[in-house]
């Protein structure tokens, strides 16, 4: 493999097509980034306390892990975590280009709708999941408050009450008025939301922790051990790191504004490892305080909300468990579904256009009818998910192990057959050959009954597989160049 190193911004021959580039989609100047280390920290400190994630982790102590097997499988994965996602961090950082526009380099300029539309169809979905959650918290803290408001959540409207209608449309409204203000608004709301958050979960576990007279159940009567107790820990850590399978792809679509690699190492350090643990902690208090109380698991913190005497208490905590659902919704759902319909109709789809469409989407899939559906969920959401190991697979091995972190920004604007990613028509057919059986693989391990002993690590195993074929298939006879984006870049957000 040969290479050509050129570390300055070069002028090329490959003129930037108008069906490739826009201002959205264009890699952001270096100078005048602004996200440092404490937003890439409220990214974890909103995402990680998410009300999801709180029902997946008091779901592990639920199944028979006890405290410290808890404490044990977070550990694991905030590990894997952390090395994962400061991995794509860093490539977001270097080219400054959002996620469908980094898939170019591994699927090709016409090949990398193919991850931008599977992981914008898994957030679409996710994105009305989560806001029917926080408007159920909503409509539950209204009925607390006014009583009266009680008979209109007792019809169905497609499947939805009137107060449940009027509380998902007042959530929705609002993520679509903060997503219409761009990216800065996002970092701006993200740096409200993270500290209100934890401060939020801190006192509902300290209130617990002194209802149960200072100490709480390590574990349920029957905990597991030996060889259950560590297959347990191994699949929980594996599940959350597929939680933020997500995330590992577009990670970049924020990084791309990071100020340095330092600051995204210290915002992932205190908000991966330190953080999750933190959060590991908080679920075994309230697990663990509420099974001490009555005997009985929670299912979610909205649990122990709902249970709060005082009405101004409950308000002021229902209303942060809202901040914290809108919150995750725009950092895991919302940006990536807009950056990949800006991909797929770039002449005409810009930021705020995109974030109206993806809403919209997001409501008429009517979520709720979803949530309630295991056979969606589980075949449909689960599939998808599935394949998003194995997209991961093949980016990271070809950005890290063929070019080793070279990249041409400007040949990934450029429909010039001549280009460096044009590849065949558009489309690398050896990132497709390499991708294409491994999802299969993953999708089949997920999903099929018979493999459920593995379907927790489904994610890596596709991941794995996708990488290794990608390693053994890759063109090592192209020439490399590491040309960055100055001069096409716009300022960032």
């Amino acid at each position: 493999m040969t290479a050509v190193d050129e570390r300055s911004s070069v002028e090329t021959s490959n003129a930037a097509s108008s069906g490739l580039y826009t201002y959205d989609l264009a890699p952001t100047k270096k100078e005048g980034r602004r996200w440092g280390a404490y937003n890439v920290f409220t990214l974890w400190a909103n995402d990680v306390h998410s009300l999801g994630n709180y029902a997946f982790a008091i779901g592990l102590f639920a199944l028979g892990l006890n405290v410290w097997g808890i404490l044990a499988a977070f550990a694991l994965a905030s590990v894997l975590l952390f090395l994962l996602l400061t991995l794509s961090g860093f490539m977001g950082h270097k080219t400054g280009v959002p996620f469908p526009v980094m898939s170019r380099i591994a699927f090709g300029v016409k090949g990398a709708k193919i991850p931008a539309g599977v992981r914008g169809a898994v957030a679409i979905a996710w994105f009305g999941i989560q806001t029917y959650l926080a408007s159920s918290v909503l409509s539950a803290l209204l009925v607390a408050m006014f009583p009266g408001m009680g008979h209109l959540d007792d019809n169905a409207v497609l499947g939805q009450s009137t107060l449940g209608w009027i509380t998902f449309l007042a959530l929705w409204a609002l993520q679509i008025l903060i997503v219409s203000y761009g990216m800065q608004m996002i970092r701006r709301y993200m740096a409200f939301a993270a500290p209100t958050t934890l401060i939020t979960m801190c006192a509902l576990a300290a209130w617990m922790f002194f209802r149960a007279d200072g100490s709480v159940s390590l574990s349920i009567d029957a905990p597991l051990t030996g060889g259950a107790m560590w297959l347990q820990i191994l699949q929980g850590a594996a599940l959350w790191v597929v939680v933020y399978g997500t995330f590992v792809l577009n990670f970049c679509d924020f990084t791309r504004s990071a100020r340095s690699r330092s600051s995204i190492v210290r915002g992932n350090v205190i908000g991966i490892p330190v953080n999750m643990l933190f959060f590991a902690v908080i679920v075994a208090v309230l697990s663990g305080a509420q099974f001490k109380l009555d005997g009985h698991v929670i299912t979610s913190p909205t649990d122990i909300v709902r249970t709060i005497p005082n009405m101004f208490l409950l308000a002021v905590a229902s209303l942060a468990l809202i901040a914290l659902t809108v919150a995750v919704n725009l950092l895991a759902n919302f940006v990536a579904p807009i950056y990949a319909l800006v991909n797929l109709f770039p002449r005409r789809l810009n930021f705020r256009k995109a974030g109206l469409v993806s809403g919209v989407l997001g409501l008429v899939i009517l979520p709720w009818n979803l949530y309630n559906s295991p056979v969606v969920v589980n075949y449909f959401l689960g599939g998808l998910g599935a394949l998003l190991g194995p997209l991961f697979g093949v980016i990271m091995a070809d950005y890290w192990l063929l070019r080793k972190a070279r990249v041409n920004v400007p040949d990934l604007y450029t429909e010039d057959a001549q280009g460096e990613y044009h590849y065949r028509r558009g489309y690398n057919p050896r990132a497709v050959a390499a991708f294409a059986p491994s999802a299969a693989a993953a999708v089949v391990l997920a999903l099929v009954p018979a493999f459920h002993a593995v379907a927790g690590f489904s994610w890596f195993i596709g991941a794995l597989l996708a990488a290794a074929g990608y390693a053994l298939i890759a063109d090592r006879g192209v020439a490399l160049r590491d040309v960055d984006g100055e001069a096409i870049a716009v300022a960032a957000e």
